[in-house]
């Protein structure tokens, strides 16, 4: 037992220290529909000197959401788009109204979509395959400041 123990404690003064960054994001969204953030993304880890972890992303928000889509065709967001629209339309007689015909469904569809992400790093790197982008789905008829949280972890 004394050998594996000196060679783990060997292992471990040779492994990279983690370390862990936080920032929020400030997104200005232009009304309903998906707004690209990869970039911004990337620009914070090549700031913080990522190396090898993991990124978290969580909205701070129940009528918007995140969601990793193709980033190649804008077609394939506009289509999505008008997906969720028919999964949860305005004027279904929905009990909450107070805030507008577009709230509720906004709800639902951010229920649907889920408001948080993780993305493995890899040298820096966003994990991202070819065609994939980080989106913030908008899910509101006017514009909003939606802040994204931003978690790192790794090396």
């Amino acid at each position: 037992m004394a050998p594996r123990r000196e060679q783990q404690a060997t292992e471990e003064s040779t492994t990279p220290p983690l370390k862990q960054s936080l920032e929020q994001l400030t997104i200005a969204t232009p009304g309903a529909g998906f707004v690209e953030i990869t970039a911004r993304i990337a620009h914070w880890l090549d700031k913080i000197e990522a190396g090898d972890g993991l990124a978290t992303l969580f909205l701070r928000h129940t009528s918007a959401s995140l969601t990793i889509q193709e980033n190649a065709d804008p077609d394939v967001q506009h289509d999505l788009g008008q997906a969720l629209d028919r999964l949860a339309p305005e004027n279904a007689g929905y009990r909450h109204t107070i805030e507008g015909p577009d709230d509720m469904p906004a709800h639902i569809k951010a229920m649907l979509t889920g408001v948080n992400l993780a993305i493995p790093v890899t040298g820096g790197q966003l994990g991202l395959g070819t065609w994939q982008g980080i989106y913030l789905i908008e899910h509101r008829a006017r514009p909003h400041k939606r802040q994204v949280l931003l978690h790192y972890l790794g090396t």
